[in-house]
């Protein structure tokens, strides 16, 4: 049986994302999955990011990831996404890479994937659910198969309980943290598996 190919896509200006993307990504491998950890690419003028140390050090921090690629988004069975919120919606740089798919959606390519979608913003509740069912509307445009966590495993009950997908304020992962997405990303890789039989 064929390993799951997940992409874990990600944008992050300071750094969450990138760190709930990178468990995500060891996650996934240990679930048995074939990985591409990819980031978004950036669209902010590069005066603005060196204009803000904390950014350009992520940028810094990041520079070995591969930008994700139309290639990518057909190669993989699955994607985990994880996204800042920006006025309660994904953050504009992976707005403008979705804006680029059209080719995949118009042929079918990205339908009968799976995705499983994550976020972080500045406040708790700060339009975290609103990000996640916006990347989930557009993945059923898609005719994507989305894979919410739920309340499937006991962890949800200790994150902060957001069913659509794990959601967080700035900063590192704690511990309750890497295990909810670790229970995310195997949840994604099991059900992808179960899906190409």
């Amino acid at each position: 049986m064929a390993a799951p190919k997940i992409a874990v896509i990600f944008y992050s200006t300071y750094g969450t994302n990138h760190g709930i993307a990178v468990e995500a990504a060891e996650a996934a491998k240990a679930a048995g999955a074939e990985v591409r950890l990819l980031k978004v690419a950036e669209t902010a003028p590069q005066e603005v990011i060196d204009g803000q140390e904390p950014w350009k050090q992520q940028q810094e921090r990041m520079s070995d990831i591969p930008e994700v690629t139309l290639d990518d988004m057909e190669w993989a069975d699955g994607y985990f996404i994880s996204v800042p919120t920006r006025f309660g919606v994904a953050a504009s740089q992976f707005r403008v890479f979705v804006d680029t798919l059209g080719p995949l959606w118009q042929t079918g390519a990205l339908a009968g994937k799976t995705i499983t979608a994550t976020t972080s913003a500045q406040n708790l509740n700060g339009g975290q659910e609103t990000t996640i069912f916006s990347t989930y509307t557009t993945a059923m445009h898609w005719g994507a198969i989305i894979v919410a966590p739920g309340y499937a495993d006991g962890v949800k009950f200790e994150d902060g309980g957001n069913p659509y997908g794990y959601s967080t304020t700035p900063g590192p992962l704690d511990e309750t943290g890497k295990r909810s997405v670790a229970y995310q990303s195997k949840r994604l890789v099991e059900t992808t598996q179960k899906l190409l039989g």
